[in-house]
């Protein structure tokens, strides 16, 4: 990847991510607390597959790792070294294998033949879950083991191939079956949007045949997230080959693929534009450039209409996720555009909710409008939190318990219709900023009655046993952490 894409793409792509710190935080101007009886929580650590850390999501922002049932997906080291040392999936050496979690009981989902690494990045509400997996060849370009594809389900994992490269990954699929991914195919490429040596292409899989998405007139194309339950899917690709003078790449526009057919969003003004997600409703939502390329806002594209969403009074924002009310959640800059907070977008108005100290970002919302995600707090590191109902700001922190195996929850990444959070916290030994190679996987489930209630409702959850094992049963032909776990550059990324 050359290296003035490299730069528009970590300037321009995300924001700076946002932070933690005391319970409650500032309530946006004009909320008001209700008074009514405290949240409780029972915290159950998922604990990993032998190896010292567990991992959210290859996808991470916008992965969907948690469905409406409560099953969740991740993927976590073994206690197997890898073989490919120097050369490692992860930065520990230790093989990491994909784990579906299902009433307290953590499945080793595996990975294709040999021993190899594979990774999660969604899962739908049948338990099936798509990712990567490594395979028993070298890539002679980079000298890292291949990687295809894969989805795991009814008790099996599926290589999904590629569309002729050496690397493909899914990051996403519905709950009819259809998934989406990305990758490489044989074509030179000196812009490819994954860092591959050739051309990188959205793929759509469905009933054993993968599907090449297309561009919109460019060499690339990458969808994001999951097709919603239309089979519609969001993304952005190049739109012609020429590199712009003041970005080095070609021009990037945000897409909607529906039918066979995608549809160009247009951009903010700007030359680089990405679709980030969207609903079952055909919303979609993402980030843009405005005119210049030096500042970037998020999106709400609508029936045909691009919706410039606007700052919290700073120059940047971007978005994370959107339910099917419309309701949508992000960062922002703040005045000055030195701090940014979590936002949460609805019928037109864009509401700051606050911080737990310095700066704040919204990963995830549900249908009933709660917002989760990860603040900056006034002792430098970043601890998880819950937003609702126009309440101040809650520090998950507050749901650790003496003796917990966890002690600090620094991300809260996913939140399902029931209320149960999903993130990423450090055990007892594991500085915070370490999480992503130290750190353990959680959830936080809801509980009535107080304590009693708590026990109530986690009960299937406390053994919390050995992990199983899912063998590898079939083998077909044969990020941003995800891309970074396959030592491509992620065209979606955060910075501290």
């Amino acid at each position: 990847m050359n290296i003035s894409l490299t730069k528009i793409i970590l300037v321009s792509v995300f924001a700076t991510l946002a932070v933690k710190g005391s319970l409650y935080a500032q309530a946006p101007v004009g909320s008001q607390a209700q008074n009514r009886e405290p949240r409780r929580y029972k915290l159950v650590d998922v604990g990993t597959l032998g190896g010292p850390a567990s991992y959210y999501s290859g996808d991470f922002i916008g992965g969907r790792t948690l469905n409406n049932l409560g099953t969740a997906t991740g993927y976590a080291d073994t206690s197997t070294p890898d073989p490919h040392s120097p050369n490692c999936f992860d930065a520990d050496c230790f093989t990491a294998h994909a784990f579906r979690w299902k009433y307290g009981v953590l499945t080793d989902l595996g990975a294709l033949p040999g021993t190899n690494s594979s990774l999660a990045a969604e899962i739908n509400s049948r338990g099936w879950v798509v990712g990567a997996s490594q395979i028993n060849l070298i890539d002679p370009l980079t000298g890292y083991p291949e990687s295809r594809a894969t989805i795991w389900k009814d008790g099996r994992i599926i290589n999904l191939g590629t569309l002729g490269g050496t690397v493909s990954f899914a990051v996403g699929l519905n709950n009819r079956g259809e998934v989406v991914g990305h990758s490489s195919n044989t074509i030179s490429d000196p812009f490819s949007l994954d860092g591959f040596p050739t051309q990188t292409r959205g793929f759509i899989w469905e009933n054993g045949m993968i599907k090449d998405m297309g561009t919109l007139g460019g060499a690339d194309s990458a969808p994001f997230g999951h097709p919603n339950e239309r089979g519609q899917i969001s993304g952005n690709s190049y739109i012609n080959l020429t590199p712009n003078l003041d970005t080095g790449i070609p021009t990037l526009d945000p897409f909607l693929w529906d039918q066979g057919a995608m549809t160009d969003l247009g951009t903010l003004g700007g030359t680089v534009g990405f679709g980030q997600g969207l609903n079952n409703r055909g919303q979609v939502i993402g980030q843009s450039n405005l005119a210049g390329n030096l500042t970037f806002h998020p999106f709400l594209w609508d029936m045909g209409v691009l919706t410039d969403l606007g700052t919290l009074g700073g120059d940047n924002g971007t978005t994370s996720w959107i339910n099917d009310s419309g309701q949508i959640v992000g960062e922002a800059d703040l005045p000055g555009s030195q701090t940014h907070d979590a936002f949460l977008w609805a019928k037109g108005v864009m509401s700051d909710l606050g911080n737990l100290g310095q700066t704040s970002y919204a990963f995830a919302i549900n249908s009933g409008g709660q917002v989760v995600g990860h603040s900056l707090a006034n002792d430098g590191t970043y601890h998880a939190f819950l937003w609702e109902r126009g309440e101040p700001m809650i520090d998950l922190n507050s749901f650790v318990t003496s003796g917990s195996s966890l002690a600090q929850l620094t991300d809260a990444l996913n939140i399902n219709d029931l209320g149960e959070i999903y993130g990423v916290g450090v055990p007892p030994g594991v500085l915070p900023q370490d999480v992503d190679s130290g750190g353990h996987v959680f959830l936080l489930i809801p509980c009535a009655d107080g304590e009693n209630g708590c026990q109530s409702a986690i009960a299937v959850h406390n053994a919390n046993p050995a992990p199983t094992h899912l063998a590898a049963t079939e083998r077909l032909n044969s990020a941003a952490r995800f891309a970074k776990r396959f030592h491509l550059s992620a065209h979606r990324t955060e910075q501290p």
